[in-house]
């Protein structure tokens, strides 16, 4: 088990939950994740982790920085399967959002796998890779 926190890109519609709800709501469960890859993610997910939360199809930016509440336990929006979420606490909001142009226009972040894994909805980055994010959002 790691030692250290890990860090995430978790990543949602803002049309189906948007960073501003999340932060209205104060914390939520992260439910509804089909994809077996991320599933695994979620699983690795433990308290204290990082995670960056990205809205995708609009807007497609970074917006804020959240926290891992607890470790994965059964998804309860799933009727079949061995699937799981985690609950997630908004921290803040970056100062300026990172958009996916920027991130593909970094010379360090422009193989990040948001951008090579573009379909996952729960991408692990570096530690390295977060601070730059976050430095870019300041």
């Amino acid at each position: 088990m790691p030692t250290s926190p890990q860090h995430w890109i978790v990543k949602q519609e803002p049309t189906a939950y948007s960073w501003t709800q999340f932060v209205q709501d104060g914390k939520t469960a992260w439910t509804g994740v089909r994809n077996f890859q991320a599933r695994n993610h979620l699983k690795a997910m433990r308290k204290g982790d990082l995670a960056l939360f990205y809205h995708s199809v609009v807007g497609k930016e970074i917006v804020g920085i959240a926290s891992v509440l607890n470790e994965s336990y059964p998804d309860p929006t799933a009727s079949e399967g061995d699937w799981v979420c985690v609950d997630l606490e908004p921290k803040k909001p970056l100062h300026t959002t990172v958009t996916l142009e920027t991130l593909k226009a970094h010379p360090t972040l422009c193989n990040i796998a948001l951008i090579r894994q573009s379909r996952l909805s729960v991408i692990p980055i570096s530690a390295a890779e977060f601070a730059e994010i976050v430095q870019l959002g300041s």
